[in-house]
């Protein structure tokens, strides 16, 4: 156990150039997830290095354990952790330590040697010391935003994966019964596309109130497109267009103690806007919006049926507020960060960090109907 610096962090500094809904209040932490609640209460939490244990809701991170599997949190959605049995914890993360990644312009297609491995760790001792690494998925892969524990006790981890001929991406499952021992791949979901950020990508996931499992997944046609699963993630046998506008971005989806759903967002355009896209090229082959400027949150009562009316919960004119996590700390409270914030474009770093509860949402526009 090493010990870390134990004094808290300071309280954000709002950014005096970003709009934050009156609704949300800053978060006083200092990093962005994912986070993990344990049995206890404590929170968990990873760095490059190993992983961190915080008792006071992330303000300090006294216990610390080496864990230097490849796992990197500056990357969004490259990693999760999740609680098992006893003091059984599981972690899917991408290999960040050992990639690489060309793509050919003019043939629209990977190069070889293309690498980013998907790979998953367990410990059997609560973080201490970590064992059975495997690789779930060789290849290249990237970031995806869901890995949880259903109700019957299974592991569902959502991954995408790029694949060539034409070079695109197509997303997945992965499953484990045993608290991380054994692991399944699912059928592949493949909406076709042609480009270095086409096709399916990016997938979150979540548990539905039947036991279903529904998954978004980002694609370049101005939507999430959405699959059910109604076997726990081992087949996605249904696949459809949802009901969400979205732009090339993906979003983070959870179920809440109350049973509603939450996602966390880019819509396809500005409130009030028009959508403005980019022309086909490398990344795509239909025009493509890439609106990032604002972050959205909305809350579903019938597992995604329905969506009550999204609420713009952070602007960034001329910035990027993106690749969000949301986190239900407590039954009805919930923190959001978004994994790249930034004042323009790709430049001057800004982090977002908020919290905001259930209620507060449903008092809000968010609660009535679109």
């Amino acid at each position: 156990m090493t010990p870390a610096n134990p004094q808290p962090t300071d309280p954000p500094e709002l950014d005096p150039d970003r709009w934050v809904h009156p609704v949300c209040r800053p978060l006083p932490i200092d990093r962005n997830g994912p986070f993990l609640a344990l049995g206890d209460g404590r929170l968990m939490g990873a760095t490059e290095d190993g992983v961190q244990i915080s008792a006071d809701d992330g303000a300090t991170w006294p216990v610390a354990h080496p864990a230097r599997h490849g796992q990197n949190p500056k990357e969004p959605g490259s990693f999760y952790l999740a609680q098992g049995a006893g003091d059984t914890l599981m972690m899917v993360f991408l290999d960040l330590a050992d990639y690489t990644f060309a793509w050919n312009d003019a043939a629209g297609e990977p190069e070889p040697g293309c690498r980013l491995e998907l790979c998953a760790i367990r410990s059997l001792d609560g973080g201490r010391t970590w064992t059975d690494r495997q690789t779930l998925l060789g290849g290249y892969n990237a970031n995806f935003f869901g890995f949880i524990r259903t109700r019957t006790g299974r592991l569902v981890a959502v991954a995408e994966h790029l694949v060539p001929d034409p070079g695109r991406w197509v997303v997945c499952s992965f499953v484990s019964d045993d608290d991380g021992a054994h692991w399944q791949r699912s059928n592949l979901l493949d909406l076709g596309g042609h480009g270095h950020h086409d096709g399916a990508t990016e997938p979150t996931v979540a548990e539905l109130a039947d036991g279903r499992l529904l998954m978004l997944i980002r694609t370049n046609l101005d939507r999430f497109w959405q699959a059910w699963s109604d076997d726990g993630g081992r087949y996605w046998r249904t696949l459809a267009p949802s009901a969400l506008d979205a732009s090339s971005a993906p979003g983070h989806l959870v179920r809440l103690h109350s049973g509603r759903l939450a996602l966390a967002w880019n819509r396809l355009h500005a409130q009030g806007g028009t959508p403005a896209r980019l022309a086909p090229g490398p990344a795509a082959e239909v025009p493509t919006s890439w609106f990032r400027e604002e972050l959205s949150l909305a809350l579903s009562d019938d597992d995604g049926q329905t969506w009550r009316r999204p609420l713009v919960v952070a602007r960034q004119r001329g910035g990027q507020l993106s690749y969000p996590h949301l986190f239900e700390r407590r039954p009805g409270l919930l923190w959001l960060t978004a994994g790249f914030a930034f004042r323009e474009g790709w430049q001057e770093p800004s982090p977002l960090r908020l919290q905001v509860g259930e209620q507060e949402l449903l008092n809000s526009e968010a609660g009535s109907s679109d």
